[in-house]
């Protein structure tokens, strides 16, 4: 008896399962019409998405691809900063030198001719490197690339102008490395405008 009862409850159970089967198809199908405006809107979403995606994808790689050249180019920015100092030792070396001690002394001679090779093949590293020498004599002052550390009064000159470079300045890059340490003329004879030197 018990085995009647489980027959008729699963006949009814199957028409029941098949009947919300049926009505959901009946819903989610709707009109064609609503059906292509559905799946049309999916896939501008679904596109929208791919395009941003890819979009940042492309982004990620182009900053990647900037950092690593940045570091390739500014990864010595440290050792170069360090090496500037080499090249101002080696000029003051020559700058020691008189010129008639050259011309009477042989060793002497000798020992400036060596220093001078040596700066030349600093300064071929330094350009094979991207670093450039920033000698700023006679042209007007930029607190970017310059850093004035007394002006100068009567030099004839606009107001503002390095008249006086104390130590040479460096870029690796177009990236300031040192800045150059420079004196400028002090407004007066040539009636230049104020520069402000404290920027």
């Amino acid at each position: 008896m018990s085995e009647e009862q489980n027959k008729p409850s699963d006949a009814t159970v199957e028409p029941t399962e098949a009947a919300a089967d049926t009505a959901a198809t009946q819903t989610d199908s709707g009109s064609p019409e609503d059906r292509v405006a559905k799946l049309e809107a999916e896939v501008a979403s679904l596109k929208d998405q791919l395009l941003r995606a890819m979009a940042e994808t492309e982004n990620t790689r182009r900053r990647a691809q900037r950092d690593r050249e940045d570091a390739s180019k500014f990864a010595v920015s440290s050792f170069a900063k360090e090496l500037v100092s080499v090249a101002d030792n080696l000029r003051r070396a020559l700058d020691a030198v008189p010129a008639e001690g050259r011309e009477q002394d042989e060793m002497l001679k000798g020992l400036a001719v060596g220093v001078e090779a040596t700066e030349r093949q600093l300064f071929a590293a330094f350009d094979r490197a991207g670093i450039k020498k920033l000698d700023p004599a006679g042209e007007p002052f930029d607190p970017n690339f310059h850093q004035v550390m007394f002006e100068i009064e009567n030099t004839g000159k606009a107001a503002g102008t390095v008249v006086q470079v104390l130590q040479p300045g460096y870029t690796i890059h177009g990236r300031l490395l040192r800045e150059a340490m420079v004196g400028v003329a002090k407004g007066g004879d040539a009636g230049g405008q104020h520069v402000d030197t404290k920027a």
